[in-house]
This record gives structure tokens, C-alpha cells and sequence, in this order.
């Protein structure tokens, strides 16, 4: 059906269906109001999106998106700086940062570890954290500089899919070797959730991370 579109708008609708959630009819909508809408809110877009290209990337210490080589969440000296957590994606730095509940720094792997997909540890930034950490991953016996990352707890934010799942025992395994706390977040019954619609596996979960009141 793309075919009897003009080859510039082929092309259009091809890049615009490589984004994360947008099929070939979606990406001919977002296309179609691209062309025949304001076109200078198209060239606004269009430039936005160079800048953006051209001035973005990704913190060297915890590999956050930035316009700085340091990203402002690691130089802002008021959030807990012995308190890491690791998670798979920008966007989870994002949810964290807007329920207001964590206020220490992060480390950002950008994937996670999923055999079946072809994507070992060597495709995600857990390397750069073995080395943030001062580990030495080939002989897992190097030791932390307390000076330079006087760590007290590493949080395991993964997903709680299996990929994340194994991720985040993974990280564990090589992190404990440090003496540094390693916790998981909490799993369970989300907030407003009814019991007699949770599975049984959250359940389990919602029962082995109770807390006193």
C-alpha cells in the first residue's frame, strides 16, 4: 500500500516506523500531518531534532542522557552520593526522579542481559559500572578506593521480566565481591491493586517483602 505514496514520503514513513512503538500506519499519519500541516512547525521539529543529535549524549560517569560530559544529577552535591541504583534506561532515571523517593545517584545500563536476543553483558554498561565500582572484572578481587566512591548500597532497579531478572543477579554476583550492600526493589501488589486479581507469582513476592507498619 506504501507503494503509491511518493518516494520521499516512502522514506518518510520508513524512518518514522524505526521508533519504538510506531507501525507503518502510524508512521503514515505522522507523516501525512508532517506534509500537509504548518510547515514551520515541521521545520521546528526537524530542527529540534538535529540540535538534539548534535548536542545530547551520554554522561561519562553514569551514562544518563546530558548536553555536559558529567549530567547534572551527578554533580549535584545535595543527593546522596553513596547511594547507587541501577537501572535498564534514561526513562527509568525519568519515573525515579518524578516519584520524588530516590535521592541518591545512578547508573544506567542501556539493556539488559538477554541470551535468547543475542545481547550478552558486553552489550550493556555493566562493564562501566564494574569499573565505577573499581572492580576488576577479569579477577573479581580488585578493591574499592573508598576516597573516590565511598559506596553503601547498590540498588538493582531492573524490570522484573526474566531478562531483568537475571540482569539484576548478575550485577549482584559480581557486586557483593565488594562488601557493598546490594539490595532489589520491592515487588508486589501496585498501589489501588485488588488481591483477587494478582497473580501467584506476585503474591509470593508481595509476602516475602512485607514490611512492619
Amino acid at each position: 500500500m506504501s507503494s503509491i505514496y511518493p518516494a520521499t514520503m516512502r522514506r518518510l514513513i520508513n524512518e518514522l516506523s524505526k521508533l519504538p512503538s510506531i507501525g507503518e500506519k502510524s508512521a503514515g499519519r505522522l507523516a501525512y500531518h508532517l506534509l500537509t500541516g504548518d510547515t514551520s512547525a515541521s521545520n521546528d521539529l526537524a530542527e529540534a531534532i538535529r540540535e538534539a543529535v548534535e548536542r545530547v549524549s551520554l554522561c561519562t560517569v553514569c551514562y544518563f542522557i546530558s548536553e555536559s560530559p558529567i549530567c547534572p544529577l551527578c554533580q549535584d552535591v545535595r543527593r546522596a552520593h553513596d547511594v547507587l541504583c541501577v537501572v535498564e534506561k534514561p526513562a527509568d532515571v525519568i519515573a525515579l526522579e518524578k516519584s520524588g523517593g530516590f535521592r541518591g545517584i545512578y547508573h544506567v545500563l542501556h539493556g539488559v542481559w538477554s541470551p535468547l536476543k543475542g545481547i550478552g553483558p558486553e552489550h550493556t554498561k555493566i562493564s562501566e559500572l564494574l569499573r565505577r565500582l573499581q572492580l576488576d572484572e577479569s579477577t573479581l578481587a580488585a578493591e574499592r578506593d573508598p576516597l573516590k566512591l565511598p559506596l553503601q548500597e547498590v540498588i538493582l532497579a531492573t524490570s522484573t521480566t526474566v531478562e531483568g531478572d537475571a540482569t539484576a543477579l548478575y550485577v549482584a554476583g559480581l557486586v557483593e565481591e565488594l562488601g557493598v550492600k546490594v539490595t532489589r526493589i520491592a515487588q508486589g501488589i501496585p498501589k489501588g491493586g485488588e488481591l483477587e486479581y494478582a497473580d501467584e507469582l506476585t503474591l509470593n513476592l508481595s509476602m516475602e517483602g512485607r514490611r512492619s507498619l
